[in-house]
């Protein structure tokens, strides 16, 4: 009887134990999940922001086309591209198309007089500094995630319950150089 009373209680403990984990886990996926959506929340204020911009300052670029199309191609790619293994390359790429442009602006006096532009760069700078933060947050819980995933005894539960690591949002390149200061 005592042997029963003792083979129920230690079930009823793995169970619990079992039912916590899984629930710690999808708690954690969730969260990833909706941080990965947060950065889309601002890819896509980007994305909206750019065909903007690019129909402004085309009648004032008229010589430098090749820039403003490299910038629609690579807002485009950047559209296709899904999850943070290929997000982060295209992301990337449009960041660096949308600084060449800014660049440019120098050269054109009357284009960084126009208020629309100011206005454009500005929303653009600040949707940067928001694409940023969502990043740092998705790879904080992801790193969260995927901690809890690989550590024991929550690795059996993860393994049990098909739990896999997930991805960071991962730079490369260019955005991993330091920034170059010229004060000649």
């Amino acid at each position: 009887m005592i042997g029963l009373l003792v083979l129920v209680g230690l079930i009823v403990v793995i169970g619990l134990w079992l039912a916590g984990g899984y629930n710690a886990l999808v708690g954690l996926r969730q969260q990833v999940k909706n941080a990965w959506s947060q950065i889309d929340v601002q890819l896509k204020r980007r994305y909206d922001l750019i065909p903007n911009l690019v129909e402004v300052v085309k009648d004032y670029m008229s010589y430098e086309q090749e820039t403003l199309q490299k910038v629609i191609q690579a807002r485009n790619q950047a559209i296709a591209a899904s999850g943070p293994a290929q997000k982060g390359p295209a992301e990337e790429q449009l960041t660096q198309a949308v600084r060449g442009l800014f660049a440019l602006f120098e050269n054109y006096p009357d284009l960084k007089a126009n208020q629309n532009v100011a206005q454009l760069q500005e929303e653009l700078t600040s949707t940067e500094n928001k694409i940023s933060f969502a990043r740092q947050f998705y790879n904080d819980t992801v790193m969260r995630f995927n901690t809890r995933v690989q550590q024991f005894p929550m690795n059996i539960i993860a393994s049990i319950f098909s739990f896999k690591s997930e991805q960071f949002f991962e730079t490369q390149g260019a955005e991993r150089e330091p920034v170059r200061v010229d004060l000649r």
